[in-house]
């Protein structure tokens, strides 16, 4: 299963390193543009001059875990489809040209299930997604939720627990099933 990873999924850290981690385990490939891995080291920097650096570092380690990951631009193709948000048609050619099943995304009104289904593709919420994964294989997706855990206790100090630092990453009901 190949899924495109909008933007917005690769901010905040909990749930991009989740969806990667995942991936990592050989349950999907991931897919990216260069302009979905630009929008994200942006949206970095909200977090000052740093938060954009950081993020460029990690792009380069996601790049290189995932050396297949980048789907070229397709102009010809984009300005055949549309979105209510034409800023969003780069992420729809991207999945398009990559053969993509879906797309994970946080942003559902951009991203109509109807005009996805046009084109062969499903849009997924990452913790929808996530959850799913960890249905079909816990013991991976427990596997990568202690991993992101004990990181974010390392570089936070503080002791979080899974379903408290998912909930705040925005995947509460994976967050939920992992600590029952």
């Amino acid at each position: 299963m190949k899924m495109v990873l909008d933007a917005c999924v690769f901010y905040p850290t909990v749930m991009r390193e989740m969806l990667l981690g995942v991936a990592r385990t050989g349950a999907y490939t991931p897919l990216w543009s260069a302009r979905i891995l630009e929008e994200w080291a942006l949206a970095a920097r909200k977090l000052g001059p740093e938060g954009e650096a950081q993020a460029r570092g990690e792009i380069a380690m996601a790049q290189a875990a995932f050396p297949r990951a980048s789907v070229p631009t397709h102009a010809g193709l984009e300005a055949r489809l549309w979105l209510p948000d034409a800023n969003d048609i780069h992420v729809l050619a991207t999945a398009v040209h990559g053969n993509a099943d879906g797309i994970v995304t946080m942003n559902a009104k951009d991203f109509p299930r109807g005009l996805l289904a046009e084109e062969g593709l499903s849009r997924n919420d990452p913790d929808a997604f996530l959850l799913g994964h960890f249905h079909a294989t816990p013991e991976a997706v427990e596997a990568v939720a202690t991993a992101v855990l004990d990181q974010a206790r390392s570089l936070s100090g503080q002791d979080w627990t899974i379903r408290a630092l998912l909930k705040k990453a925005r995947l509460p009901r994976l967050g939920k099933a992992l600590s029952t």
